[in-house]
This record gives C-alpha cells, sequence and structure tokens, in this order.
C-alpha cells in the first residue's frame, strides 16, 4: 500500500526541517535548496501554523513525535 499515507509535510517543508535539525540556518537552507531565505522562514511560518505551536522547536519537536521526520 505504498503512497497512501498523506504526508502532512510538503516535500519542500521536509527537506527544509530536515535541514534545521541539522543545524542549518536560514541562509545555509536558502543557498542549499536554491530559494530565498525569505522562502525558507515562509515555509518555517506555515509548518509552524499548521501544527499550531509558537517556535521551530516546538514544530520540530511535533514533527518528531508524528514521524514525519527523524533525528
Amino acid at each position: 500500500m505504498e503512497g497512501n499515507k498523506q504526508q502532512f509535510l510538503t516535500k519542500r517543508e521536509r527537506e527544509i526541517f530536515e535541514l534545521l535539525i541539522k543545524n542549518k540556518t536560514t541562509k545555509m537552507i536558502a543557498s542549499e535548496l536554491f530559494i530565498s531565505e525569505k522562502t525558507v522562514r515562509n515555509h518555517i511560518s506555515n509548518v509552524i501554523q499548521k501544527l499550531s505551536v509558537t517556535s521551530r522547536t516546538q514544530a520540530i519537536v511535533e514533527l518528531i513525535k508524528m514521524n514525519e521526520i527523524k533525528l
């Protein structure tokens, strides 16, 4: 039943949060993914809103609990 699991994060949001947990800065992530720092921040803000949390750190903790990202 591959492909049936509805993903909470978009592909891009997942890429960004996987880089965040590797201690990458917004600037480093933007450079690595060839997008602007503002776009990186927008993706992070979208995830924070989706999760109803107030910080990147809280978002990371919740995403790990949900098995959306792994340390």
